[in-house]
């Protein structure tokens, strides 16, 4: 029996809960929400949703607490904030979105499954939530899609198959990833890049969707069941996500699991691609440790 646990009834919650119960390989969701009205709600959803499509898998209510025995947890909380950012958008919710994390954290600390935070900024969510949890293998999920949406572009771009891109995304998924172009080949052999007109469409990418729909959800959804799958051991295989780096900051780097098990295989990076990962881990490292007093402010006040 394969359990997964769900924080967030929002966008991305529905959208991952659905999938769950679409492919149908864990049997049991178990969904939390800040407010109780919209985790019954999701849960219904999905029980008329398994009912018709014949599918096995079935949603229960529960709060954090209750998820300790969950094979792996989702995070994916969105505090109430009003983002008015042009600029390092996914930074707006850097002080709404850590005291729920910090919160969610002091309740699974010491969860011994794997934890995968879907908020942002994911990437210091991430450092977030292992530091004030203890837990041990938290990953973030953003990197991952970055990478998709850049395989996707650069395949239109160039008039082929998605699958025969392959490159990466790194560092932050914010407005200081890395593009890894110098390692990037189409059908195998190192092609020409236009990094800043790809770069301009993946920053231009989240809005036009929330735009259109209110909400990004499908693509994270995506890449959240995907590393799922990973973590797991359903199936092996690289994938972008955010890991402590060497100096214990989270940021995007590509993953090679093995049966659940997790190798960083970085790729070979060019003397620009390389100051650009340590300039956005600095960032990141900043930004953290600007939170944390913060929080403690917040918690002193």
């Amino acid at each position: 029996m394969t359990a997964v646990g769900i924080i967030g009834a929002g966008a991305v919650g529905q959208a991952v809960g659905a999938l769950l119960v679409s492919t149908g390989w864990c049997d049991t969701v178990l969904i939390a929400s800040r407010h109780g009205r919209s985790a019954d709600g999701l849960v219904t959803d999905l029980e008329d949703m398994s009912l018709l499509s014949a599918s096995s898998v079935r949603a229960h209510r529960a709060g954090p607490s209750q998820m300790g025995s969950c094979d792996a947890i989702v995070v994916c909380p969105r505090a109430q904030f009003t983002n008015a950012r042009t600029t390092d958008v996914r930074m707006a919710g850097l002080e709404a979105n850590g005291a729920a994390v910090r919160h969610l954290a002091r309740e699974l600390a010491g969860y011994t499954g794997p934890v995968l935070m879907v908020t942002n900024p994911v990437d210091i969510m991430s450092r977030l939530f292992a530091d004030v949890s203890g837990c041990t293998r938290v990953w973030g999920v953003g990197s991952s899609t970055d990478t998709a949406r850049y395989r996707l572009i650069l395949a239109r771009m160039v008039g082929v198959p998605t699958d025969s891109v392959h490159g990466h995304v790194i560092g932050e998924h914010g407005d200081h990833a890395v593009i890894c172009a110098s390692s990037t080949t189409i059908y195998g052999r190192p092609a020409r890049i236009p990094v800043q007109h790809i770069r301009e469409e993946l920053a231009d990418r989240p809005g036009r969707i929330s735009a259109g729909i209110g909400r990004v959800r499908s693509g994270p959804a995506g890449a959240t069941v995907s590393a799922l799958a990973h973590v797991l051991g359903v199936m092996d295989g690289v994938i972008e996500m955010s890991a402590p780096g060497d100096t214990s900051t989270y940021l995007g780097m590509p993953l090679r699991f093995t049966a659940g098990h997790p190798t960083v295989c970085l790729p070979t990076l060019d003397r620009a691609e390389a100051r650009d990962f340590a300039a956005a881990e600095a960032k990141l490292h900043t930004a953290y440790a600007q939170l944390i007093a913060t929080l403690k402010e917040m918690t002193h006040a």
